[in-house]
């Protein structure tokens, strides 16, 4: 029998699904908080018949008997609430984005040195079987060493659908840039290749015309970014692109033979897995070109009911298995860092019409160094940076009467 870990969620909307993931993992729920009352009101009924103690404070939270904390609050938040967890004694497992400034990923690496705490990110995108497979099929070294790979996360929605995502003039999600939510087009291509990114460039698209309806500042709704890879590889992703065309698609080309998602509809397209070769480069006993739907290597019937793909319930297997070890995980805070750093060092460069910027080296200490004091901050509004390439969309009075209309509806 598995040592079963007592942990806390902090953020009881997305909180709660990867609290039934740490259920399946014989991980104890025994505390959870969340700042909004009417949140925390509505979670009470199913937690305190558990025995469950619920917490509106997060200091007093960190004081429960637990050994670790789901970090789901607020996407531009997540950093100051998981140091203060690592330095109370907490190991902590950390929804996207992992540091929203420089200075943010710099403190966090510290904090996870100093404690000796297990810090994972919650990269769910990973974890998906057709993932997995690719990730498999390069470690084999079938296709050679990646030159060149693209990932997309295109997740248009209507007005009414962002609206309900979004509650309020100031939501992370009315002010995020086009770069920032990157994580989900990028971290599966490191785990493919094993490989980090060491520069990023960025340019952005404007079509504000397309938020009508929306409180949403940030006019920009698709960001093409360069990553240069730490073995000279260029792979190609996305921010949260709004684009019409559902996307969540992959592909990797390397020196041998390339390899890719196949495309099709569905939130993850086909979920097949194609690989092919030059006739000269067809590897012995390996057909020229193929495709097929992978399975998932164990826990099949734990990973079908998992949410995102399977990925909810690997992130925390993965991360109760780290626990357990007492070693961190792949997805730890170096990868975690740089992975959530694309999007800062994107929009840097988006508003310097693309320019290259480079990417601190999280694991040493005289990089980390220069960019300690790197608060560069779209989100803090006090600090007046751009949310659009064109400059920051101000919401007409229709446009929040209607968005102010679908959340007191979405409240009911």
């Amino acid at each position: 029998m598995k040592k079963e870990i007592k942990i806390g969620v902090l953020g009881l909307k997305r909180g709660l699904c990867l609290a039934e993931s740490a259920r399946q993992n014989n991980m104890k729920i025994v505390a959870i908080c969340d700042h909004c009352p009417e949140v925390l009101e509505g979670a009470l009924p199913k937690f305190s018949e558990l025995g469950i103690r619920a917490y509106s404070d997060y200091d007093e939270f960190l004081e429960h008997d637990m050994d670790a904390v789901i970090i789901a609050n607020f996407f531009n938040e997540h950093a100051p609430y998981a140091i203060k967890a690592l330095n109370a004694d907490k190991h902590v497992i950390s929804e996207c984005a992992a540091n929203i400034t420089l200075a943010e990923g710099v403190a966090l690496c510290r904090a996870v040195e100093s404690t000796q705490k297990v810090y994972m990110i919650a990269e769910n995108y990973c974890y998906t079987k057709f993932i997995l497979e690719m990730r498999k099929i390069y470690q084999s070294g079938e296709i050679g060493r990646v030159l060149y790979a693209e990932g997309e996360y295109n997740h248009p929605m209507s007005t009414k659908e962002f609206n309900a995502i979004a509650p309020g003039l100031n939501h992370w999600r009315n002010l995020i840039p086009s770069t920032y939510y990157c994580t989900h087009a990028t971290a599966p291509l490191m785990f493919i290749t094993d490989t980090v990114p060491v520069q990023v460039n960025a340019l952005s698209v404007p079509a504000g015309d397309m938020l009508e309806g929306t409180a949403r500042k940030s006019p920009d709704v698709f960001a093409p970014i360069l990553l240069t890879m730490d073995n000279d590889a260029i792979f190609r992703v996305t921010g949260w692109g709004l684009l019409a065309g559902h996307s969540n698609w992959y592909r990797a080309h390397g020196t041998k033979g390339a390899m890719e998602v196949v495309r099709g509809p569905g939130y993850f397209g086909t979920e097949r897995v194609r690989v092919w070769h030059e006739p000269y480069q067809v590897p012995e006993g390996f057909e020229a070109d193929r495709d097929y739907t992978p399975d998932w290597p164990f826990c099949k019937e734990l990973a079908e009911k998992a949410g995102h793909g399977g990925g909810d319930f690997w992130t925390l297997y993965y991360f109760a298995e780290a626990i357990r070890s007492n070693s961190q995980p792949y997805l730890d805070v170096y990868k975690a860092c740089a992975m959530s750093s694309i999007g800062v060092l994107g929009w840097k460069s988006v508003l310097n019409n693309g320019a290259a910027f480079e990417m601190p080296d999280f694991k040493s200490e005289a990089s980390r160094k220069k960019y300690e004091n790197d608060h560069f901050n779209p989100f803090d509004l006090s600090q007046k940076i751009p949310l659009g390439i064109k400059g920051t969309r101000e919401p007409s009075q229709k446009d929040i009467e209607l968005a102010q209309s679908e959340w007191s509806e979405n409240k009911k």
